[in-house]
């Protein structure tokens, strides 16, 4: 630690020298790094040095022009690993769990689903509640998959897509890391015909009182959509559910863990990180 502060105090004194002592001392020290290169590929870097040149990636724009002793795609790494590190530890020290099923739960979930074919996860699951179960909509969603069921339930779906793509616009979230270990949070608007970005809008503390205003925004004359789709994420709650009905849309939600059944939202996620950040 105390080597580091030398010698950032050493590199400060580049401030304070004329520009052309210091254009021959920044020739002189690349021809040194570039003997050391030859002699050691790869040189060991401690945690200051990574720390160091995270920090220079953030405050100077021209950062990958100079590194010389790792690549790039290194540098980006090690803040991608911070972030993985930072966000480990604020979500540390949780206890507990939902508790466990029992055997004959699942059997009775499992019967409900083979009997009642056209019934899916939250019909079972208001149907279990009202007899004095409790567990969550997901758990009911989780042993149902090993039911054999009549009919395709992704087909219908699929041709629901495609028979309403015309009256059809999704809405989603996407976070966007930041270089300061926070998450910014993206709700976007999409319609399927043409995949046109009707609106989006980027917060730090997404809640459904934002959602619906973005909502407004969005929709502020009569729309020429019949259908909205969305998923199961909290912050879609019953008033923004509200929210899509006064405006005119009829609330289609997805199954959990299912992003396929939002393909036009999450292929432009998708194209989004792909294209518009590296992180």
């Amino acid at each position: 630690m105390l080597r580091f502060i030398l010698d950032l105090v050493s590199a400060l004194r580049g401030f304070f020298i004329c520009r052309a002592d210091l254009a021959l001392e920044i020739l002189a020290l690349r021809q040194q790094v570039a003997v050391l290169k030859r002699k050691r590929a790869r040189p060991k870097l401690g945690r200051m040095d990574r720390l160091f040149w995270m920090a220079l990636r953030r405050a100077w724009s021209h950062w990958a022009e100079v590194l010389l002793i790792v690549k790039p795609d290194t540098v980006v790494g090690w803040h991608r690993t911070g972030f993985r590190l930072y966000w480990r530890w604020r979500s540390r020290g949780r206890a507990g769990g939902r508790a466990k099923v029992t055997l004959e739960t699942q059997e009775l979930i499992r019967r409900m689903g083979r009997e009642n074919p056209s019934w899916g996860a939250p019909k079972i699951h208001g149907e279990l509640l009202k007899l004095g179960f409790a567990l969550s909509e997901r758990s009911v969603s989780r042993y149902l998959r090993a039911v054999q069921r009549r009919g395709d339930p992704g087909k219908r779906w699929l041709a629901f897509l495609r028979n309403h793509r015309e009256a059809i616009v999704a809405l989603d979230f996407f976070t966007v890391p930041t270089a300061s270990f926070r998450v910014l949070y993206c709700l976007f608007v999409i319609e399927h015909a043409r995949r046109k970005i009707l609106h989006f809008h980027v917060t730090a503390h997404p809640n459904s009182d934002w959602v619906v205003q973005q909502l407004r925004e969005a929709f502020p004359d009569s729309v020429p959509y019949r259908y909205a789709i969305l998923d199961r994420d909290t912050k879609f709650d019953a008033g923004v559910l509200g929210a899509l009905r006064s405006i005119g849309l009829k609330p289609k939600r997805t199954s959990r863990e299912s992003p396929w059944q939002n393909g036009v939202a999450e292929r432009w996620v998708g194209s989004c990180r792909r294209e518009c950040w590296t992180m």
